[in-house]
């Protein structure tokens, strides 16, 4: 297998973040980093809202939401008038499940490499309607056609409601193939809610070609996007049975503004998420994924390499833009969710750098992420400096 290379810096886009230079952020999955043009627009917003609330509040507020809601769904590839902006994946997987009227005999059918929260949502509605959750294991090493294939075998018409699929997997980091399942699952009268946490600013138009009935991303991850904001887009034939969580004023506006209007909630994030957006287009999209993607192969090997895993053993992404990477750790660490947020914080407390350790299928996971404010010696010291920390606690 080839050595993957560094990509050539990115000049001066470590400077567009506020980020502690102490230490080394290698898991920009999971929280992202603000640059700071959009940190300073969304301070501002919050200075307006302060000198005038009600002015702020009622001076055409929703207008701005419909505003900012077009931009970024055009940034993405969805339809503006049928999407709306929310507050994560997460709420977004809620809005959802609470409104497609699960009943009693009703299946969701998620897989194993699907995120926790999703999961927690899905069992708590079906523990609220009387329908059942079934989760399909997908071997990490599964290609797509083995994939699609597993699924297809998974699938009950007539009794399978909706199928959840990652459109980019959270503790494996893969790529799966969400277009084919969308399409396979529809063949057999199955709805689908397309979770895309980590697609937006990392897949260049991730909703336009999958035509899945819900589809739902977060812009803080690598977007750049203030946190706190996400895209649910859906489908015509489902857009007027969606209802919010709460009931506020702009409810008989219909979709998507009774979704978005939720009284007094803080719409900041949403109004300065184009300045990330800015951001990326200013940087090129194409040139900050190819650059994310090459660095993570490269930490990926990298520290493999220290931990003595062979490049055999270290899962592809599926895909060339996925800018994160996930090794195996030593047999028996991490195993369980507990140890693994265990084993991060410690990672974090003595060796300086942030990174995502994740315990699935049995094994413990380290996950790599990289972005533009990330160099090819932030790995390589990592790397000198883990294999010492893991041997120290294995000999505990």
């Amino acid at each position: 297998m080839e050595t993957p290379q560094p990509p050539e810096p990115i000049a001066g886009a470590r400077l567009l973040f506020s980020l502690d230079p102490a230490v080394s952020h290698l898991n920009h999955g999971s929280f992202g980093a603000v640059p700071i043009n959009a940190q300073r627009l969304q301070q501002r917003l919050r200075d307006e809202a302060e000198a005038n609330p009600l002015r702020f509040f009622t001076g055409g507020l929703v207008d701005r939401i419909s505003h900012t809601r077009r931009h970024l769904a055009t940034f993405l590839g969805a339809d503006p008038e049928g999407a709306a902006l929310v507050d994560s994946a997460t709420v977004g997987t809620a809005i959802v499940l609470q409104s497609i009227g699960l009943r009693p005999g009703d299946e969701i059918l998620l897989t194993d490499h699907g995120y926790g929260s999703v999961a927690l949502a899905v069992e708590r509605e079906c523990a609220r309607t009387g329908a059942t959750v079934r989760s399909l294991r997908l071997p990490l090493e599964a290609g797509d056609e083995e994939i699609v294939q597993i699924v297809r075998e998974g699938l009950r018409p007539g009794r399978t409601a909706l199928l959840v699929v990652d459109q980019v997997t959270s503790p494996t980091a893969r790529l799966l193939p969400a277009a084919a399942l969308v399409a396979l699952a529809h063949e057999h009268g199955v709805a689908v809610l397309v979770d895309a946490a980590h697609a937006p600013g990392m897949l260049s138009t991730p909703v336009s070609h999958l035509g899945a009935d819900f589809w739902v991303g977060n812009l803080h991850k690598w977007a750049y996007a203030p946190r706190g904001t996400a895209l649910l887009a859906v489908a015509p034939q489902w857009r007027d049975r969606l209802q919010p969580l709460a009931v506020s004023w702009e409810q008989a506006s219909g979709f998507p503004r009774r979704i978005e209007w939720q009284a007094t909630r803080d719409y900041t994030p949403w109004l300065a998420a184009p300045a990330g957006t800015y951001t990326l287009r200013s940087l090129g999209p194409e040139r900050v994924r190819r650059h994310n993607a090459a660095l993570a192969a490269y930490g990926q090997r990298v520290v493999a390499d220290a931990l003595g895993v062979p490049p055999a053993q270290l899962p592809s992404p599926g895909g060339p833009e996925v800018a994160m990477r996930i090794i195996p750790l030593p047999p028996g660490m991490a195993t369980t969710l507990a140890d693994a947020a265990a084993l991060r914080t410690t990672i974090s407390d003595r060796l300086a750098t942030e990174v995502a350790v994740n315990s699935w299928g049995g094994q413990g996971w380290l996950r790599l992420s990289a972005q533009v404010y990330n160099t090819a010696q932030e790995y390589e010291r990592f790397a000198l400096r883990l294999s010492p920390l893991l041997a120290r606690l294995r000999g505990r």
